[in-house]
């Protein structure tokens, strides 16, 4: 047994610890005997602290349990109030974090403090700004409180889908408990977009457009049985019998249905006086919000330019090796975007229309992951489960979504993870475009580097930082092709290359619509030139790069911090050197901002001279 399981199973189950927690707002905790234990007694009271401040996030990880179990029947606080609270919390603990004395840590236990440290700072300064969303080691950062893909209107139907447990009839209490917390969250929300309409910000008219569509469409089926408020109590807990879901549905049409009437006509006096222009440069106080956005979205101190210019010679690169591939199919008239186009059109290619083709995509993806995980233990020295199964958004979602999205599961493993696949257009997934993307999303990407940030002490399984886990799951990428796993699918291989020009082209339209004030049209086009995705692609792209500003930057950037660190391993250790071993240093030392990153490498070289 690690210290990291003692740490993991004294915070799962100290009382005392708890108690910390709950302290540690009103002043720093007391310092125990030893500085370690010092350090891992504050760091799991601030976990502690930050699910508290976070409900969800100790459902997703299954520990709302015991102690906490009230935990299951709370939603997190959107209020004005509640961001000011959580700002003073997080001042404090910074000051607490710095009186922690250093000597003697072992190196894990600096690295988590510098990993806290740095989100806390991170997220506070967003905090400051005067609108917007600025969440803690997490990756939705937004202007926009409420848009197409952001706000409770999904959120919540999203996690008591895919997170909430209903076996129990406190289950149930629990799942109605959040319903019924739901309008104030949403009211909430409502109040925040409607004082920053006041101080000038509103949406660009299309994500108003596709925002206000999304919630009309929601709206009719929210106290319906299989709606998204209701439908997952009825699924999850049919064996239960009673009126669960006819109480939910009550929940849901008495309360929920008019919040979300409110929340429609805020959204529609918005698009009364929203613009089409899409970037921040010409919102007020956009440019500070936007070098804050780039900040914690690569964990970075880039200029846009740097970020631009760097992605323009990626796609250079990338580009020249697609051509030889695209030869290969025939294709040898047009830009490498054009013949990309033409050979995803290729009926062997895609898949049937409808609910056949949706099922067919889905086991394609599930085809790719069962054939990888024979490979796994040529780029790993030790191996978690790969908890993993392949499940389509919820349809309120799917408008306003990226193509897929994945993640872990359940700290015990009873909930597994998920990659989430946007079946709303089939026709956006194919042979090209599947095998990069189940990689990235699952194995070995999210789900598989989320099961070891898993074990490690629960402050790590909270926080996050987007170059690091993005540039992971494009790492992931790159191990499946080296893996083998494009040998005898030059389809396949394509759609990595293209997948990379995707994320290279994101360095260049996300800087260029926040700082260099393209039009949405013009990101349309340089996205599809870039990638030679089809235009439902990148209308989903582009949407989300201007919901999310400074986001899409940190894929492309974490990626080659990775890879740059792996080349500098090698050239370092010579002989010694072994994948198995760096991707195991990479993984195991957790989700870290970039410079950390390099002092965990450079503890592997170290260690590997011996």
């Amino acid at each position: 047994m690690t210290p990291f399981d003692l740490t993991r199973r004294d915070a799962l189950a100290s009382l005392t610890l708890a108690g910390a927690a709950a302290a540690l707002p009103a002043g720093a905790a007391p310092a125990p005997a030893s500085a370690p234990t010092s350090a891992s007694t504050m760091l799991d009271a601030l976990a502690w602290r930050l699910l508290e401040l976070d409900p969800p996030t100790a459902t997703r990880l299954g520990v709302d349990t015991g102690a906490h179990a009230d935990l299951r029947a709370r939603l997190e606080d959107r209020s004005e109030a509640g961001v000011a609270r959580t700002r003073a919390f997080l001042t404090r603990s910074i000051a607490a974090l710095d009186r922690v004395p250093r000597a003697g840590l072992d190196a894990a236990t600096t690295t988590s403090l510098a990993v806290t440290r740095s989100a806390f700072d991170t997220a506070r300064e967003g905090m400051a700004l005067p609108y917007g969303v600025a969440t803690i080691g997490g990756w939705r950062n937004t202007p926009y409180a409420v848009v197409q893909n952001v706000g409770a209107w999904l959120d919540v139907p999203q996690m008591l889908d895919g997170d909430q447990p209903v076996a129990t009839a406190a289950d149930a209490r629990a799942y109605l408990a959040r319903l019924r917390a739901t309008p104030r969250q949403l009211d909430d929300e409502t109040a925040r977009i409607r004082a920053a309409r006041g101080r000038g910000l509103v949406p660009p008219a299309f994500l108003l457009d596709k925002t206000i569509a999304s919630m009309a469409r929601t709206i009719p089926t929210a106290d319906r049985i299989d709606g998204p408020f209701v439908g997952p109590l009825a699924r999850k807990g049919a064996a239960l019998g009673g009126d669960w879901p006819a109480r939910a549905a009550a929940v849901a049409r008495r309360e929920i249905v008019p919040a979300l009437e409110r929340q429609l006509a805020e959204l529609k006096a918005q698009r009364a006086v929203a613009t089409a222009a899409p970037g921040m440069g010409v919102r007020p106080d956009g440019e500070r919000w936007y070098a804050w956005g780039l900040r914690a979205g690569t964990t970075t101190r880039r200029t846009p330019a740097e970020i631009h210019a760097l992605g323009r010679a990626q796609l250079v690169e990338l580009h020249a090796r697609m051509e030889p591939i695209l030869r290969g199919f025939g294709l040898t008239q047009g830009s490498i975007a054009e013949r990309a186009i033409a050979l995803q059109k290729r009926p062997e290619i895609g898949f049937p229309d409808g609910d056949e083709g949706r099922r067919q995509i889905v086991a394609y993806m599930q085809g790719k992951i069962d054939a990888l995980r024979p490979r796994l233990p040529r780029a790993f020295r030790r191996l978690v489960k790969g908890n993993l199964e392949i499940r389509r958004m919820p349809l309120a979602q799917e408008a306003g979504a990226p193509a897929a999205y994945g993640g872990p599961g359940s700290l015990d493993g009873s909930v597994p993870g998920k990659v989430w696949v946007n079946l709303g257009d089939p026709s956006i997934h194919n042979r090209v475009t599947i095998p990069d993307l189940v990689f990235h999303e699952g194995i070995p990407g999210h789900v598989w580097q989320g099961e070891y940030a898993q074990e490690m002490p629960l402050i790590r399984s909270i926080l996050a930082f987007n170059p690091y886990s993005e540039g992971w799951a494009l790492y992931a990428e790159q191990l499946a092709d080296e893996l083998g796993m494009y040998d005898d699918d030059p389809a396949g291989r394509l759609g990595y290359l293209m997948g990379f020009c995707w994320r290279a082209a994101r360095l260049v339209i996300d800087t260029g619509l926040h700082a260099m004030g393209w039009t949405r049209e013009r990101a349309l086009a340089e996205f599809v030139a870039a990638t030679g995705l089809p235009l439902s692609n990148a209308e989903s792209e582009v949407d989300r790069y201007c919901s999310w500003p400074g986001q899409a930057c940190g894929y492309k950037l974490g990626q080659i911090e990775i890879t740059a660190q792996r080349a500098r391993a090698e050239r370092e250790l010579g002989k010694a050197y072994d994948l198995r071993d760096f991707d195991q240093a990479v993984l195991e030392g957790g989700n870290v901002p970039l410079d950390v990153l390099a002092g965990n490498v450079d503890r592997y070289i170290a260690a590997a001279r011996g």
